[in-house]
């Protein structure tokens, strides 16, 4: 570990698989310890995840970062967004969290959109018009299917709320975070009264709504965590908006981040209300907002494509007749949650290459028209796109979206975005500055630079045809199903 040059901070990432902890020098940005602890998903009915799993993978994580996490002088948890974590009235819990993924509270989604005046209602009033992932959904499943459950719950907390609680002895959260429950409203910033009344939440049993930038409190006694006396805690944030604060973005730059899913969002100082559901209008964790939306399949449908051609998943050749939609899990944007794989244009000297290709370009078209929802009309779009997740060091990733947006693509070399975002937000609370700017300071977008080129519109049209043409098709299999 070399000297620092400042104070140090740590920024936790507690994700749907593992904790990360990351131990930086405030003034440099230096990395100068990380540690990392997994934790278990259930592979049953649903996806659930004990949250006393999270706080040991914690105090593993912080054990691997030695002697630097005992000299931070602040921490920060941001974590997986969505997930409901019910606690007794002594604070354990109550029962195994559901997490964002688990989605068998779909039918209480449907029945809340409706009852509260449909999708355009919910996004006037939340933001976001509430699927299975979101939070406020999760509650209504449990208390139509486990009422014990409910009468037994005292605190409802999100996963990052829930480890910030154990550091603190306080029940806290921030507004990007809450903005991902359906029981906040952007509009007034506060929990909705009527929406909490229609699932039966008292809004008693949820955490204060910290302000950015506040101090929620200091590492208690007794937390057996490795932080001397004192140390400040800062309010935490959801996964997505502590990777915005990671990458330091200014509004109007766009986000492009590769994973199993596909995500797009780009800061904007205006609330995002989308009637069609699409895009989610969530805040960030400065008081500005992070417009988001989600493509159902990425990498993980692309490197099926690559197993079942049995090539690599760089083995990409150019080609220009065949089209493939990747909808292997059906498809979120555009909207055909029923939809399965198509594949238009095979000719007998159609290679394994060009089919590989054509997957690419599937999702990558579908990522870009999710990215047209997201930003402002005057957001500049000649900036180049950030890539970021799992997919975004791959060549065949890269050249895919640059040919296809027409824009210059950037590839930040941190790769641990949410635990930075987190570190610069323990920054901000040590030093009093906005920790998008520490992260900019920190040149934590740093990464090489692919130019832009001509927009392959030809491609661009062939597959919108295709879709369109096949959209009836698409909907009978809805139908179908």
């Amino acid at each position: 570990m070399s000297a620092a040059e400042g104070p140090l901070v740590v920024g936790v990432d507690t994700s749907t698989q593992s904790t990360k902890a990351l131990v930086v020098d405030v003034a440099t940005g230096e990395v100068v310890a990380s540690g990392q602890a997994p934790h278990t998903v259930s592979s049953g009915a649903g996806r659930e995840s004990d949250p006393l799993q999270w706080w040991d993978a914690l105090r593993e994580a912080l054990r691997q970062c030695g002697d630097a996490a005992r000299e931070a002088a602040a921490v920060s948890v941001a974590g997986q967004q969505h997930g409901l974590v019910t606690l007794d009235a002594q604070g354990a819990p109550v029962r195994p969290a559901l997490l964002w993924n688990d989605v068998r509270s779909a039918p209480q989604a449907a029945r809340l959109v409706e009852e509260l005046g449909g999708p355009k209602a919910w996004a006037e009033r939340t933001g976001s018009v509430p699927g299975p992932s979101i939070t406020v959904t999760k509650w209504a499943w449990l208390a139509e299917h486990e009422p014990e459950s409910v009468r037994a719950t005292k605190a409802v907390r999100l996963p990052h709320d829930y480890l910030t609680e154990l550091l603190t002895g306080l029940g806290t959260t921030d507004r990007g975070d809450a903005s991902g429950t359906g029981w906040w409203a952007s509009g007034t910033e506060a929990y909705d009264e009527e929406v909490l009344g229609r699932v039966g939440l008292d809004p008693a049993l949820l955490p204060r709504v910290a302000r950015p930038g506040e101090v929620v409190g200091t590492v208690r006694d007794g937390a057996g965590l490795p932080f001397s006396k004192g140390t400040l805690v800062a309010p935490g944030t959801g996964d997505n908006a502590a990777a915005a604060l990671g990458l330091g973005l200014l509004p109007g730059t766009a986000v492009l981040s590769l994973g199993t899913s596909g995500t797009v969002y780009a800061v904007s100082t205006r609330r995002p209300v989308d009637p069609t559901g699409t895009v989610a209008g969530f805040a960030d964790a400065r008081g500005d907002w992070l417009p988001l939306a989600c493509t159902l399949n990425c990498t993980l449908a692309v490197d099926r494509v690559a197993a079942l051609l049995g090539i690599d998943r760089e083995a990409v050749e150019p080609g220009t007749g065949v089209t493939l939609l990747p909808y292997l899990d059906g498809e979120r944007t555009p909207a055909l949650p029923h939809a399965s794989g198509l594949l238009h244009g095979l000719r007998h000297d159609t290679t394994a290459g060009q089919l590989l290709q054509a997957a690419y370009d599937g999702a990558v078209h579908s990522l870009l028209g999710a990215l047209d929802l997201v930003l402002d009309e005057d957001a500049d779009r000649s900036a180049p796109l950030l890539l970021i997740g799992g997919g975004a060091r791959g060549k065949a990733w890269q050249q895919t979206v640059r040919r296809l947006s027409g824009r210059a693509v950037q590839v930040p070399e941190a790769k641990e975005l949410v635990a930075l975002g987190a570190a610069a937000q323990a920054a901000g609370v040590l030093t009093g500055e906005d920790p998008a700017a520490v992260a900019r300071r920190w040149n934590t977008a740093r990464g090489p630079v692919l130019e832009a080129g001509e927009r392959d519109e030809a491609a661009l049209a062939r597959i919108a045809g295709v879709l369109s043409d096949a959209a009836p098709l698409l909907e009978r299999e809805a139908d179908q199903r």
